[in-house]
Protein backbone atom coordinates (compact mmCIF):
# COMPACT_ATOMS: atom_id res chain seq x y z
CA UNK A 1 0.00 0.00 0.00
CA UNK A 2 3.13 2.34 0.93
CA UNK A 3 4.38 2.15 -2.61
CA UNK A 4 0.95 2.20 -4.38
CA UNK A 5 0.16 5.78 -2.91
CA UNK A 6 3.63 7.20 -3.11
CA UNK A 7 3.63 9.74 -5.82
CA UNK A 8 5.93 12.42 -6.79
CA UNK A 9 7.54 14.93 -4.13
CA UNK A 10 6.28 18.30 -4.73
CA UNK A 11 8.39 21.71 -3.96
CA UNK A 12 12.57 22.30 -5.27
CA UNK A 13 14.70 19.77 -4.47
CA UNK A 14 17.50 20.99 -2.43
CA UNK A 15 20.98 21.24 -3.97
CA UNK A 16 23.85 22.53 -2.42
CA UNK A 17 24.86 26.46 -3.51
CA UNK A 18 28.53 26.51 -5.70
CA UNK A 19 31.42 28.35 -4.06
CA UNK A 20 31.17 31.14 -6.51
CA UNK A 21 27.56 31.58 -5.56
CA UNK A 22 28.70 31.74 -2.03
CA UNK A 23 31.61 34.81 -2.46
CA UNK A 24 34.43 32.42 -2.22
CA UNK A 25 37.64 33.47 -3.11
CA UNK A 26 40.40 30.89 -4.60
CA UNK A 27 42.75 32.20 -1.87
CA UNK A 28 43.04 34.47 1.32
CA UNK A 29 43.77 38.43 0.63
CA UNK A 30 46.63 38.02 3.47
CA UNK A 31 50.30 36.47 3.08
CA UNK A 32 49.23 32.92 4.82
CA UNK A 33 52.35 30.19 5.67
CA UNK A 34 52.28 27.51 2.75
CA UNK A 35 52.53 24.02 3.03
CA UNK A 36 49.85 21.19 3.92
CA UNK A 37 47.25 21.55 6.39
CA UNK A 38 48.06 19.82 9.02
CA UNK A 39 45.45 17.71 11.59
CA UNK A 40 44.17 20.18 14.46
CA UNK A 41 41.44 17.79 15.86
CA UNK A 42 43.34 18.36 19.23
CA UNK A 43 45.79 21.30 18.65
CA UNK A 44 45.99 22.46 22.11
CA UNK A 45 48.51 19.38 22.23
CA UNK A 46 50.83 21.30 19.70
CA UNK A 47 51.18 24.23 23.02
CA UNK A 48 53.28 21.20 24.65
CA UNK A 49 51.51 21.81 27.89
CA UNK A 50 50.20 18.74 30.02
CA UNK A 51 48.04 20.94 32.12
CA UNK A 52 46.42 22.81 29.28
CA UNK A 53 45.50 19.37 27.84
CA UNK A 54 44.21 18.12 30.85
CA UNK A 55 41.68 21.00 31.24
CA UNK A 56 40.96 20.47 27.52
CA UNK A 57 39.87 16.99 28.19
CA UNK A 58 37.98 17.92 31.40
CA UNK A 59 36.20 20.63 29.52
CA UNK A 60 35.20 18.36 26.72
CA UNK A 61 33.71 15.75 28.93
CA UNK A 62 31.93 18.18 31.59
CA UNK A 63 31.59 21.46 30.09
CA UNK A 64 27.85 22.29 31.04
CA UNK A 65 26.90 24.40 27.41
CA UNK A 66 28.31 21.69 25.72
CA UNK A 67 26.41 19.11 27.57
CA UNK A 68 23.48 20.61 26.10
CA UNK A 69 24.02 20.97 23.08
CA UNK A 70 24.46 17.10 23.09
CA UNK A 71 20.79 17.61 25.17
CA UNK A 72 19.32 19.45 21.87
CA UNK A 73 20.90 16.66 19.23
CA UNK A 74 19.08 14.13 21.42
CA UNK A 75 15.88 16.11 20.72
CA UNK A 76 16.57 16.45 16.87
CA UNK A 77 16.99 12.76 16.50
CA UNK A 78 13.73 12.24 18.49
CA UNK A 79 11.89 14.73 16.16
CA UNK A 80 13.49 13.08 13.01
CA UNK A 81 12.26 9.48 14.48
CA UNK A 82 8.76 11.06 14.97
CA UNK A 83 8.99 12.50 11.18
CA UNK A 84 9.77 8.92 9.82
CA UNK A 85 6.97 7.36 11.61
CA UNK A 86 4.12 9.45 9.85
CA UNK A 87 5.36 7.40 6.75
CA UNK A 88 3.59 4.01 8.24
CA UNK A 89 -0.21 3.82 9.53
CA UNK A 90 -1.14 4.32 12.60
CA UNK A 91 -2.66 0.53 14.47
CA UNK A 92 -4.73 0.66 18.04
CA UNK A 93 -6.63 -1.98 19.96
CA UNK A 94 -9.17 -2.50 22.03
CA UNK A 95 -10.69 -4.53 24.61
CA UNK A 96 -13.74 -4.05 27.00
CA UNK A 97 -15.58 -6.11 29.36
CA UNK A 98 -18.69 -4.72 30.54
CA UNK A 99 -21.23 -6.75 33.26
CA UNK A 100 -24.65 -5.16 34.18
CA UNK A 101 -26.77 -6.56 37.03
CA UNK A 102 -29.78 -6.02 38.50
CA UNK A 103 -30.22 -4.96 42.37
CA UNK A 104 -33.69 -4.20 42.97
CA UNK A 105 -37.02 -4.19 41.17
CA UNK A 106 -35.73 -6.11 38.02
CA UNK A 107 -38.37 -7.90 37.42
CA UNK A 108 -40.63 -7.39 33.97
CA UNK A 109 -44.35 -8.09 33.30
CA UNK A 110 -44.95 -9.71 29.48
CA UNK A 111 -48.70 -10.05 28.44
CA UNK A 112 -48.07 -12.23 25.54
CA UNK A 113 -51.45 -12.07 23.07
CA UNK A 114 -53.11 -14.61 23.58
CA UNK A 115 -53.63 -12.97 27.28
CA UNK A 116 -50.86 -15.38 28.52
CA UNK A 117 -48.87 -13.45 31.72
CA UNK A 118 -44.67 -14.13 32.26
CA UNK A 119 -42.80 -12.62 34.97
CA UNK A 120 -39.45 -12.18 33.72
CA UNK A 121 -36.67 -11.83 36.35
CA UNK A 122 -33.86 -9.80 35.05
CA UNK A 123 -30.44 -11.22 36.52
CA UNK A 124 -27.24 -10.62 35.41
CA UNK A 125 -25.84 -10.28 31.88
CA UNK A 126 -22.17 -10.16 30.58
CA UNK A 127 -20.51 -8.63 27.32
CA UNK A 128 -16.95 -8.90 26.03
CA UNK A 129 -15.89 -7.38 23.33
CA UNK A 130 -12.48 -6.57 21.10
CA UNK A 131 -11.23 -4.00 17.97
CA UNK A 132 -8.64 -3.34 15.78
CA UNK A 133 -8.72 -0.28 14.24
CA UNK A 134 -5.89 1.06 11.76
CA UNK A 135 -5.25 4.70 9.81
CA UNK A 136 -3.00 5.78 7.00
CA UNK A 137 -2.90 9.13 5.43
CA UNK A 138 -1.00 8.32 2.13
CA UNK A 139 1.88 10.69 1.43
CA UNK A 140 0.78 11.02 -2.37
CA UNK A 141 2.09 14.69 -3.38
CA UNK A 142 5.49 14.43 -0.48
CA UNK A 143 4.81 16.25 2.22
CA UNK A 144 5.81 13.48 4.62
CA UNK A 145 8.86 12.71 2.89
CA UNK A 146 9.91 16.64 2.52
CA UNK A 147 9.23 16.74 6.30
CA UNK A 148 11.54 13.67 7.22
CA UNK A 149 14.13 15.80 4.47
CA UNK A 150 13.57 18.92 6.77
CA UNK A 151 14.52 16.82 9.94
CA UNK A 152 17.22 15.08 8.65
CA UNK A 153 18.53 17.87 7.89
CA UNK A 154 18.20 19.64 10.93
CA UNK A 155 19.34 16.81 12.89
CA UNK A 156 22.70 17.17 10.79
CA UNK A 157 22.79 20.68 11.65
CA UNK A 158 21.85 20.39 15.48
CA UNK A 159 25.42 18.04 15.63
CA UNK A 160 27.34 20.64 13.59
CA UNK A 161 26.17 23.19 16.12
CA UNK A 162 26.89 20.92 18.68
CA UNK A 163 30.54 20.58 17.11
CA UNK A 164 30.39 24.69 17.40
CA UNK A 165 29.58 24.44 20.89
CA UNK A 166 32.26 22.23 21.09
CA UNK A 167 35.19 24.09 19.68
CA UNK A 168 34.35 27.15 20.99
CA UNK A 169 34.48 25.98 24.45
CA UNK A 170 37.74 24.32 23.81
CA UNK A 171 39.30 27.74 22.67
CA UNK A 172 37.61 29.50 25.73
CA UNK A 173 39.47 27.09 27.89
CA UNK A 174 43.00 27.98 26.04
CA UNK A 175 42.06 31.45 26.08
CA UNK A 176 41.54 31.89 30.00
CA UNK A 177 44.54 29.26 30.49
CA UNK A 178 47.10 32.09 28.41
CA UNK A 179 45.51 35.00 30.63
CA UNK A 180 45.93 32.99 33.92
CA UNK A 181 49.79 32.58 33.06
CA UNK A 182 49.82 36.05 31.19
CA UNK A 183 48.69 37.59 34.87
CA UNK A 184 51.09 35.20 36.85
CA UNK A 185 54.09 36.28 34.34
CA UNK A 186 52.93 40.45 35.08
CA UNK A 187 52.73 39.32 38.79
CA UNK A 188 55.84 37.81 39.01
CA UNK A 189 57.28 41.32 37.14
CA UNK A 190 55.78 43.57 39.93
CA UNK A 191 57.15 41.29 42.90
CA UNK A 192 60.59 41.27 41.25
CA UNK A 193 60.05 45.70 40.72
CA UNK A 194 58.93 45.91 44.43
CA UNK A 195 62.28 44.16 45.68
CA UNK A 196 64.15 46.12 43.31
CA UNK A 197 62.46 49.33 44.49
CA UNK A 198 62.41 48.66 48.08
CA UNK A 199 66.39 48.38 48.15
CA UNK A 200 66.12 51.82 46.32
CA UNK A 201 64.37 52.95 48.88
CA UNK A 202 66.91 52.14 51.49
CA UNK A 203 69.50 53.41 49.72
CA UNK A 204 67.79 56.30 49.41
CA UNK A 205 67.12 56.76 53.01
CA UNK A 206 70.52 56.32 53.93
CA UNK A 207 71.60 59.32 51.38
CA UNK A 208 69.09 61.36 53.15
CA UNK A 209 70.36 60.31 56.07
CA UNK A 210 74.22 61.38 55.12
CA UNK A 211 72.96 64.27 53.33
CA UNK A 212 74.16 63.46 50.06
CA UNK A 213 70.71 64.09 48.62
CA UNK A 214 67.76 65.78 49.44
CA UNK A 215 64.27 64.03 50.90
CA UNK A 216 63.01 64.67 47.14
CA UNK A 217 64.52 61.59 46.36
CA UNK A 218 62.84 59.87 49.58
CA UNK A 219 59.45 60.63 48.35
CA UNK A 220 60.23 59.76 44.46
CA UNK A 221 61.18 56.46 45.34
CA UNK A 222 58.32 56.02 47.91
CA UNK A 223 55.74 57.07 45.00
CA UNK A 224 57.17 54.82 42.75
CA UNK A 225 57.27 52.08 45.21
CA UNK A 226 53.83 52.50 45.92
CA UNK A 227 52.79 52.74 42.20
CA UNK A 228 53.96 49.51 41.72
CA UNK A 229 52.44 48.12 44.28
CA UNK A 230 48.97 49.40 43.83
CA UNK A 231 48.85 47.38 40.34
CA UNK A 232 49.97 43.95 42.30
CA UNK A 233 45.83 43.89 43.52
CA UNK A 234 44.30 43.99 40.07
CA UNK A 235 46.73 41.95 38.43
CA UNK A 236 45.72 39.44 41.26
CA UNK A 237 41.72 39.92 41.04
CA UNK A 238 42.27 39.27 37.10
CA UNK A 239 44.63 35.51 37.78
CA UNK A 240 40.91 34.75 39.96
CA UNK A 241 39.01 35.86 37.42
CA UNK A 242 41.00 33.89 34.24
CA UNK A 243 41.23 30.55 36.94
CA UNK A 244 37.42 30.87 38.51
CA UNK A 245 36.42 30.68 34.61
CA UNK A 246 38.13 27.72 33.75
CA UNK A 247 36.55 25.75 36.79
CA UNK A 248 33.28 27.00 35.28
CA UNK A 249 33.99 25.79 32.43
CA UNK A 250 35.22 22.41 33.38
CA UNK A 251 31.93 22.12 35.03
CA UNK A 252 32.68 22.29 38.13
CA UNK A 253 32.92 25.27 40.99
CA UNK A 254 34.76 28.21 40.25
CA UNK A 255 37.86 27.59 43.02
CA UNK A 256 37.99 24.03 41.68
CA UNK A 257 41.27 24.32 39.66
CA UNK A 258 43.43 26.86 42.10
CA UNK A 259 45.62 24.53 43.42
CA UNK A 260 46.36 23.06 40.36
CA UNK A 261 47.14 26.49 38.67
CA UNK A 262 49.07 27.92 41.94
CA UNK A 263 52.71 26.51 40.49
CA UNK A 264 53.49 29.29 38.44
CA UNK A 265 54.48 28.16 34.71
CA UNK A 266 55.41 30.14 31.60
CA UNK A 267 52.76 31.55 28.86
CA UNK A 268 52.48 28.36 25.92
CA UNK A 269 53.91 29.44 22.84
CA UNK A 270 52.74 26.88 20.14
CA UNK A 271 53.82 26.43 16.92
CA UNK A 272 55.32 29.76 14.97
CA UNK A 273 53.41 29.24 12.17
CA UNK A 274 50.53 27.11 11.26
CA UNK A 275 49.42 26.11 7.35
CA UNK A 276 46.16 27.17 6.77
CA UNK A 277 45.37 25.93 3.12
CA UNK A 278 42.56 27.94 0.73
CA UNK A 279 39.54 29.02 1.84
CA UNK A 280 37.75 25.88 0.48
CA UNK A 281 39.55 24.18 3.40
CA UNK A 282 38.45 25.79 6.19
CA UNK A 283 34.87 26.16 4.66
CA UNK A 284 34.34 22.25 5.02
CA UNK A 285 36.54 22.46 8.36
CA UNK A 286 34.28 24.85 10.47
CA UNK A 287 30.86 22.69 11.72
CA UNK A 288 29.22 26.97 11.90
CA UNK A 289 29.37 26.62 8.02
CA UNK A 290 28.37 22.93 7.91
CA UNK A 291 25.29 23.99 10.05
CA UNK A 292 24.07 26.71 7.83
CA UNK A 293 24.07 24.81 5.07
CA UNK A 294 22.34 21.91 6.76
CA UNK A 295 19.69 24.82 7.60
CA UNK A 296 19.28 25.77 4.44
CA UNK A 297 18.68 22.27 3.44
CA UNK A 298 15.79 22.10 6.13
CA UNK A 299 13.94 25.45 4.95
CA UNK A 300 14.25 24.29 1.16
CA UNK A 301 12.48 21.10 2.42
CA UNK A 302 9.71 23.45 4.19
CA UNK A 303 8.95 24.80 1.00
CA UNK A 304 7.46 21.16 -0.10
CA UNK A 305 5.79 20.42 2.97
CA UNK A 306 3.43 23.43 2.21
CA UNK A 307 3.28 23.21 -1.06
CA UNK A 308 1.95 19.39 -0.15
CA UNK A 309 -1.19 21.37 1.28
CA UNK A 310 -2.46 22.19 -1.76
CA UNK A 311 -2.93 18.84 -3.24
CA UNK A 312 -5.71 16.65 -2.05
CA UNK A 313 -4.75 14.38 0.89
CA UNK A 314 -6.55 10.84 0.88
CA UNK A 315 -7.14 9.16 3.96
CA UNK A 316 -7.24 5.53 4.86
CA UNK A 317 -9.19 4.26 7.86
CA UNK A 318 -10.56 0.45 9.09
CA UNK A 319 -11.48 -1.50 11.79
CA UNK A 320 -12.39 -4.77 13.10
CA UNK A 321 -14.87 -5.62 15.96
CA UNK A 322 -16.43 -8.49 18.29
CA UNK A 323 -18.32 -8.80 20.71
CA UNK A 324 -20.12 -11.97 22.60
CA UNK A 325 -21.98 -12.81 25.95
CA UNK A 326 -19.12 -15.14 26.79
CA UNK A 327 -14.47 -15.12 26.05
CA UNK A 328 -15.11 -18.20 24.16
CA UNK A 329 -17.45 -16.82 21.56
CA UNK A 330 -15.58 -13.58 20.92
CA UNK A 331 -14.35 -14.44 17.22
CA UNK A 332 -18.18 -16.11 16.49
CA UNK A 333 -19.07 -12.56 14.91
CA UNK A 334 -16.72 -10.28 13.67
CA UNK A 335 -17.52 -7.28 11.81
CA UNK A 336 -15.14 -4.49 10.08
CA UNK A 337 -15.29 -1.95 8.00
CA UNK A 338 -12.86 0.14 5.60
CA UNK A 339 -13.23 3.33 4.42
CA UNK A 340 -10.70 5.82 1.82
CA UNK A 341 -12.03 9.85 1.17
CA UNK A 342 -10.07 12.32 -0.41
CA UNK A 343 -9.86 16.47 1.40
CA UNK A 344 -9.14 18.96 -0.31
CA UNK A 345 -9.41 22.46 0.43
CA UNK A 346 -11.20 24.81 -2.09
CA UNK A 347 -11.10 27.83 -0.35
CA UNK A 348 -9.12 29.03 2.65
CA UNK A 349 -8.83 32.79 1.99
CA UNK A 350 -5.04 32.38 0.74
CA UNK A 351 -3.72 30.94 3.30
CA UNK A 352 -1.85 27.90 2.42
CA UNK A 353 -0.06 30.09 -0.62
CA UNK A 354 0.90 32.51 2.19
CA UNK A 355 2.72 29.71 3.53
CA UNK A 356 4.68 28.40 0.55
CA UNK A 357 5.25 31.95 -0.05
CA UNK A 358 6.70 32.16 3.71
CA UNK A 359 8.64 29.13 3.24
CA UNK A 360 10.06 30.21 0.29
CA UNK A 361 11.05 34.07 1.71
CA UNK A 362 12.40 31.65 4.83
CA UNK A 363 14.62 29.61 2.68
CA UNK A 364 15.99 32.73 1.27
CA UNK A 365 16.70 34.16 4.74
CA UNK A 366 18.71 30.67 5.26
CA UNK A 367 20.56 31.45 1.97
CA UNK A 368 22.00 34.96 2.85
CA UNK A 369 22.75 33.35 6.62
CA UNK A 370 24.55 30.73 4.97
CA UNK A 371 26.41 33.48 2.96
CA UNK A 372 26.80 35.35 5.82
CA UNK A 373 28.50 32.20 7.65
CA UNK A 374 30.74 31.25 4.85
CA UNK A 375 32.62 35.12 4.80
CA UNK A 376 32.44 35.68 8.16
CA UNK A 377 34.28 31.94 8.71
CA UNK A 378 37.10 33.59 6.01
CA UNK A 379 37.10 37.14 7.56
CA UNK A 380 37.65 35.11 11.21
CA UNK A 381 40.43 33.72 9.64
CA UNK A 382 42.16 36.24 7.80
CA UNK A 383 41.76 38.73 11.16
CA UNK A 384 44.04 35.59 13.36
CA UNK A 385 46.70 35.42 10.56
CA UNK A 386 46.95 39.17 10.69
CA UNK A 387 46.39 39.39 14.83
CA UNK A 388 49.13 36.05 15.01
CA UNK A 389 51.53 37.79 12.89
CA UNK A 390 51.53 41.16 14.45
CA UNK A 391 51.86 39.55 17.99
CA UNK A 392 54.91 37.88 17.06
CA UNK A 393 56.50 41.19 15.29
CA UNK A 394 55.47 42.84 18.72
CA UNK A 395 57.04 39.97 20.78
CA UNK A 396 60.20 40.91 18.61
CA UNK A 397 60.52 44.32 19.46
CA UNK A 398 59.53 44.47 23.35
CA UNK A 399 62.42 41.84 23.20
CA UNK A 400 64.52 44.66 22.04
CA UNK A 401 63.25 47.18 24.36
CA UNK A 402 63.63 44.48 27.22
CA UNK A 403 66.96 43.96 26.87
CA UNK A 404 67.88 47.72 26.36
CA UNK A 405 65.85 48.20 29.92
CA UNK A 406 67.17 46.03 31.65
CA UNK A 407 70.87 47.30 30.55
CA UNK A 408 69.84 50.78 30.98
CA UNK A 409 68.24 50.00 34.96
CA UNK A 410 71.69 48.45 35.85
CA UNK A 411 73.96 50.87 34.72
CA UNK A 412 71.70 53.67 36.57
CA UNK A 413 71.58 51.72 40.00
CA UNK A 414 75.45 51.45 39.79
CA UNK A 415 76.00 55.12 38.94
CA UNK A 416 73.74 56.14 41.54
CA UNK A 417 74.95 54.09 44.07
CA UNK A 418 77.88 55.99 43.25
CA UNK A 419 76.46 59.02 43.04
CA UNK A 420 76.93 59.46 39.50
CA UNK A 421 73.38 60.29 38.82
CA UNK A 422 70.22 61.97 40.21
CA UNK A 423 67.50 59.23 41.88
CA UNK A 424 65.35 60.73 38.47
CA UNK A 425 66.84 59.13 36.47
CA UNK A 426 66.94 56.04 38.13
CA UNK A 427 63.32 56.20 38.52
CA UNK A 428 62.64 56.34 35.14
CA UNK A 429 64.78 53.22 34.28
CA UNK A 430 63.55 51.48 36.73
CA UNK A 431 60.06 52.59 35.27
CA UNK A 432 61.17 51.32 31.92
CA UNK A 433 62.32 48.02 32.95
CA UNK A 434 59.05 47.44 34.94
CA UNK A 435 56.96 48.54 31.73
CA UNK A 436 59.05 46.59 29.23
CA UNK A 437 58.67 43.35 31.15
CA UNK A 438 54.77 43.53 30.69
CA UNK A 439 54.84 44.70 27.47
CA UNK A 440 57.01 41.72 26.82
CA UNK A 441 54.65 39.22 28.69
CA UNK A 442 51.34 40.76 26.75
CA UNK A 443 53.23 40.37 23.99
CA UNK A 444 53.83 37.09 24.48
CA UNK A 445 50.17 36.40 25.93
CA UNK A 446 49.12 38.23 22.65
CA UNK A 447 51.30 35.84 20.37
CA UNK A 448 49.39 32.67 22.56
CA UNK A 449 45.92 34.11 22.02
CA UNK A 450 46.00 34.64 18.45
CA UNK A 451 47.72 31.29 17.69
CA UNK A 452 43.95 29.60 20.04
CA UNK A 453 41.86 31.80 17.78
CA UNK A 454 43.23 31.07 14.34
CA UNK A 455 43.06 27.32 15.32
CA UNK A 456 39.32 28.52 16.44
CA UNK A 457 38.66 30.40 12.91
CA UNK A 458 39.78 27.23 11.16
CA UNK A 459 37.67 25.06 12.92
CA UNK A 460 40.00 22.98 14.82
CA UNK A 461 39.36 20.81 17.93
CA UNK A 462 36.85 18.47 15.90
CA UNK A 463 37.18 15.69 13.53
CA UNK A 464 35.31 16.50 10.33
CA UNK A 465 35.50 13.41 8.99
CA UNK A 466 33.23 11.93 11.68
CA UNK A 467 29.50 11.44 11.42
CA UNK A 468 27.81 14.80 12.77
CA UNK A 469 24.63 12.87 14.11
CA UNK A 470 27.00 10.32 16.44
CA UNK A 471 25.64 11.23 20.02
CA UNK A 472 28.43 11.29 22.45
CA UNK A 473 27.69 9.54 25.47
CA UNK A 474 26.36 11.51 28.43
CA UNK A 475 27.64 10.95 31.74
CA UNK A 476 24.28 10.39 34.51
CA UNK A 477 22.90 13.74 36.04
Amino acid sequence: MLLATAGCAVGPDYRPAAPAALGVPEGYSVKTPVGTPEDITAWWQRFDDPLLTKIEEQARASNLDVAQAVARLRQAREALVQSRSELFPTLGGSAGYNRQQSIAGGNTTVTLPDGTVLNNSAGSRDNFSVGLNVSYQADIFGGVRRQIEGSKAQFEASGYDYASVLISTEAEVARNYMLARLYQAQLANARESLKIQDDNLEIVGFRVQAGLVSSLDQEQARTQRATTAASVPTIEQNYNSAVSRLGVLTGQAPGALKGELEAVRPIPKGPSDLAVGIPADTLRQRPDVRAAERNLAAATAQIGVAKAQLYPALAISGNITSNAAKVGNLFELISGSLFAGLTQTIFDGGRLRAQVRANEAAAQGSFAAYKSTVLTGLEDVENAIVALDAAQRRGAEFRTAFDAASSFAILSRSQYRAGLTDFTTLNTAETSLLNARNNLSQAQGDQAQALVQLYLALGGGWNPATDPTTIPPQEKP
